[in-house]
């Protein structure tokens, strides 16, 4: 993307941010959600119309491809699945470390050099096979919420589906 564009998106996301919105009243309204935890919903209206584009793409888009993908070996399909989680936990040991969980970081390092080596390049998971279990996957949306940002608003993006502002952000 060019720099216009990223300046952009990120204004636009940051608008997610207002903690009160009046989405579709009269002013008088305001949006509560049901429990404290949850992210309110500030534009139904364009989520519900994003929902239906993603419905559409993935109908006529991401059903084939995945009919395709599956009828792949299931040892390739393993296979290239390791690979990209071992990619993925790079970004894992990164927020691992923003959020002061070194333990988990540590373990984290060790199943990437593991499996980067021994696995050639993640292909095969050896790490787990060693006792390093997988500690699941952290992204900078979690780390912004270990560091206090709220969750913001509710809604659905095209293709990426649905998510609150500190998560989109933290794409």
């Amino acid at each position: 993307m060019t720099k216009k564009v990223k300046y952009i998106v990120l204004v636009f996301f940051l608008l997610f941010q207002i903690k009160t919105a009046y989405a579709g009243s009269t002013g008088s309204e305001e949006l509560k959600s049901s429990s404290g935890t949850s992210a309110t919903e500030c534009f139904e209206g364009v989520s519900r119309a994003m929902f239906k584009f993603n419905h559409v793409l993935d109908k006529a888009i991401f059903k084939p491809v995945a009919k395709g993908y599956r009828a792949l070996p299931q040892p390739l399909r393993k296979g290239t699945g390791n690979a990209v989680d071992n990619l993925r936990s790079l970004l894992t040991l990164t927020n691992n470390v923003l959020q002061g969980d070194f333990n988990r970081a540590g373990v984290t390092a060790a199943r990437f050099g593991i499996n980067t080596t021994v696995g050639i390049f993640g292909i095969f998971d050896p790490a787990t096979r060693m006792g390093l279990a997988d500690n699941g996957k952290e992204d900078f949306g979690q780390t912004l919420g270990v560091w206090g940002a709220e969750s913001g608003c509710y809604f659905v993006l095209p293709v990426l589906g649905p998510t609150t502002a500190r998560d989109a952000i933290g794409l």
